[in-house]
């Protein structure tokens, strides 16, 4: 385990990823029924994007940095919300700022030392569990939930060569255990090929109801680059899919290169 987010905290791929998981967080809690957040790689929780780990790759200043001052309108509720917070936001801190009393969160994380500095971040938070553990374990092991809703974000580092292979497994195991829960996963878009081999995989399988929204800074042509990133999410709730749209044009709009565009592709009906 040589990933450390350190590097890499505030960028492009951070702000559609966190701006969209906000929405779908207060999306579930527009019904009244308890919700457990289960974060299957989550990180340290909060990052100094000044730091001089941060700093080696400065990826933030092309990420959050741009958007501090005027956010754009799609934009003002995550821009909020990290400045609420402080440092910047990993997922499981941005729960911490958005969980009513009755909700749970379930944040596991398999690097030995950022679990504990995890711990000592969420040490405060109510209703926080943080877990030293494989995070693809935490999937079996916490579902279903006694809440009976859940939304799941399944964010790996993507070191393994077969990190793909991997989440569609971890994917139809936990959509088996438990079909009505909202799944979320993040995932790299270098070249176009491993992601549609990823969504042929799935579309073969049980799960209905999958989107996936992605957003590339520039055009997936050079496979050693990070061009764009998706998120897919099953069992979206509704509402979700129009008010992705604009969070994801105003990514284009304000951290895009030429050629940057927006994607929402339906993989599976209901």
């Amino acid at each position: 385990m040589n990933y450390r987010h350190i590097f890499h905290a505030g960028n492009f791929a951070d702000v559609m990823k966190h701006a969209l998981y906000i929405e779908l967080v207060r999306a579930l809690q527009r019904k009244d029924k308890p919700l457990l957040i289960l974060d299957t790689h989550a990180g340290i929780g909060r990052y100094e994007v000044t730091s001089p780990e941060a700093e080696k790759t400065g990826e933030w200043r092309a990420g959050i940095g741009l958007l501090l001052d005027d956010p754009p309108p799609a934009l003002a509720a995550y821009v909020a919300l990290v400045k609420e917070l402080g440092l910047y936001p990993g997922s499981p801190w941005l729960v911490a700022g958005l969980m009513r009393p009755k909700d749970r969160l379930v944040a596991c994380e398999l690097h030995e030392e950022d679990a504990q500095t995890l711990r000592r971040t969420m040490r405060h938070t109510p209703n926080a569990a943080v877990h030293f553990r494989d995070g693809y374990e935490a999937v079996n092991a916490f579902l279903p939930p006694p809440e009976k809703r859940g939304l799941i974000l399944i964010d790996p580092p993507f070191e393994r060569t077969d990190e793909f292979a991997t989440l569609a497994r971890a994917l139809e195991a936990g959509w088996r255990k438990f079909p009505s829960g909202v799944f979320c996963v993040w995932y790299p878009i270098k070249h176009r090929a491993p992601v549609r081999a990823f969504f042929e995989t799935l579309k073969q399988g049980p799960i209905r109801d999958m989107v996936a929204f992605e957003l590339l800074k520039r055009p997936d042509t050079d496979p050693n680059r990070l061009n764009g990133c998706g998120l897919l999410i099953i069992n979206p709730p509704f509402g979700f899919e129009p008010a992705a749209q604009p969070i994801l044009a105003a990514c284009v709009q304000s951290l895009g290169e030429a050629g940057a565009s927006f994607a929402i592709e339906r993989l599976a009906d209901e």
